[in-house]
């Protein structure tokens, strides 16, 4: 009977711990704004968000995001690098139960046209999204644990493309004889030559656990 009765405190103590947690980790949503002055690169390092693309109606990059108490994010211009790095300071009970609501766990950049010098995103559990057409010398988009969409990429040098348990699918803008192509699969169908060489930009393709279809189209 006693240990009845600690195991059922032990259960309720638990409960009123994930109970207070859930409360006081609300999400806030927040913006950050920079002029295309001050950006030549875009750098994105995160867990567990999905990384959504688009243009911007004006002249300045945005970015759309929620925070909490517990999760949040480093942002900061340097060398005119734009990075932008997940920080949480979870306890180990704080990832028991549900994860905080999708449109929590959402980043959305928002820029101009404009050319880049680089841009690379990195991200686990969640989708990197480019909805519409963006131009840098080096493109690089990663995601362990989701899908790599994208609609005409334009690289001046390279694009490269690494997804695990997801598909790589969308648009380049260019011809197939510009690209020197690698390309390594498992599980899943590529439409891609595994080399291509005696192209000018590269392209480099690694896919486990899913499919690649890529398709290159005219500007």
């Amino acid at each position: 009977m006693k240990k009845f009765f600690l195991f059922s405190a032990l259960l309720i103590a638990m409960a009123s711990v994930l109970s207070a947690s859930a409360e006081e980790d609300l999400f806030v949503p927040m913006e950050y704004t920079a002029s295309i002055d001050e950006v030549q690169e875009v750098f994105i390092d995160v867990r567990d968000r999905r990384i959504d693309v688009l243009l911007s109606n004006d002249d300045r990059i945005h970015v759309d995001y929620f925070v909490s108490s517990k999760e949040g994010y480093n942002i900061d211009i340097a060398d005119g690098c734009l990075s932008i790095i997940g920080r949480n300071n979870k306890a180990w009970m704080d990832f028991i139960g549900m994860k905080p609501a999708e449109e929590n766990r959402r980043i959305l950049l928002r820029m101009p046209e404009m050319l880049l010098r680089s841009i690379s995103l990195k991200t686990t559990n969640a989708d990197i999204r480019i909805h519409e057409a963006f131009s840098a010398g080096e493109i690089s988009l990663s995601s362990n644990g989701g899908n790599i969409l994208f609609e005409n990429l334009d690289a001046g040098k390279s694009i490269t493309l690494d997804a695990k348990n997801g598909d790589i699918k969308g648009s380049i803008i260019g011809g197939w004889d510009d690209f020197s192509i690698y390309c390594e699969t498992k599980k899943g169908e590529c439409n891609l030559p595994s080399e291509k060489v005696r192209g000018e930009k590269m392209l480099s393709v690694n896919a486990n656990n899913g499919d690649v279809a890529i398709e290159f189209v005219s500007r």
